[in-house]
């Protein structure tokens, strides 16, 4: 593995992204990337001959879904048909990729939060085609009441991301409707479970009474992100020609 923290390389300033994809493809078999703009992800897959994973950027986390939709999938059996419900920031990454990611397998998926902080429409609208081939649905709503209604599933984010720390104060009074507490999970359906990617701040977007409750998944969840992104690596290494996993099935030339 070759790990590069942030300031320890000039990607996007001193040296291109389109160089740097064409440096570190012959380093290694696999590119995964913390990053800011989506646009670098996509310039940096464009210009590389080996996978590039989106480890996290403002605008998804996709690699957190796979863990996210493995452990409802390991709680509830399935995905298709299940109703999932976010609340908080619901213009952030994560809120995003709930609502891609869910319709995508099928899922109704609600996303509630304030006016000014709901997904873009372009997103929303992604997310909607989506949903119309695969059976899903999707709600944005600033009523969190509404979202909750008999909801399988319920996910939360932190109000606070890294890098919006001056706001602080405000977010946490802009985002308090939209709680995950105990009166929230009133709403959902009874056998409802909770997942949250992490870290939490209890008392916040999330009661303690409920991410460490009976219905939270949340540390499933968290053991999932080493699975699933193993499987994800395998996988593309494997499609790509660059490994051959046992169990996967042989990859024909041209696919």
């Amino acid at each position: 593995a070759l790990i590069i923290n942030p300031g320890e390389a000039q990607i996007g300033h001193k040296e291109s992204v389109e160089d740097t994809a064409k440096v570190l493809e012959r380093m290694v078999s696999t590119i995964v990337w913390r990053t800011g703009a989506h646009s670098g992800l996509v310039a940096m897959a464009e210009n590389s001959k080996v996978p590039v994973i989106n480890a996290l950027c403002d605008d998804y986390h996709p690699c957190q879904l796979l863990a996210d939709l493995l452990a409802v999938k390991e709680h509830k059996g399935e995905l298709k048909g299940l109703t999932m419900s976010y609340l908080g920031d619901a213009a952030n990454n994560m809120a995003n990729s709930y609502l891609l990611a869910g319709v995508t397998a099928g899922m109704h998926v609600r996303i509630a939060g304030p006016e000014g902080y709901l997904p873009a429409a372009e997103i929303v609208a992604a997310a909607e085609e989506r949903a119309a081939q695969t059976g899903g649905s999707v709600l944005v709503t600033t009523d969190a009441a509404a979202a909750l209604k008999g909801a399988d599933v319920v996910a939360t984010d932190t109000w606070v991301s890294m890098g919006q720390e001056a706001e602080k104060e405000a977010r946490l009074q802009l985002f308090r409707e939209y709680s995950v507490d105990e009166a929230a999970m009133a709403h959902a359906a009874v056998d409802a479970v909770v997942l949250h990617c992490l870290p939490a701040y209890r008392g916040f977007e999330i009661s303690a009474g409920v991410i460490d409750g009976p219905q939270s998944i949340v540390w499933d969840e968290a053991e999932n992100r080493l699975h699933a992104q193993k499987a994800l690596m395998a996988w593309l290494m494997h499609r790509s020609g660059l490994a051959v996993v046992e169990g996967l099935q042989p990859v024909e030339v041209g696919n």
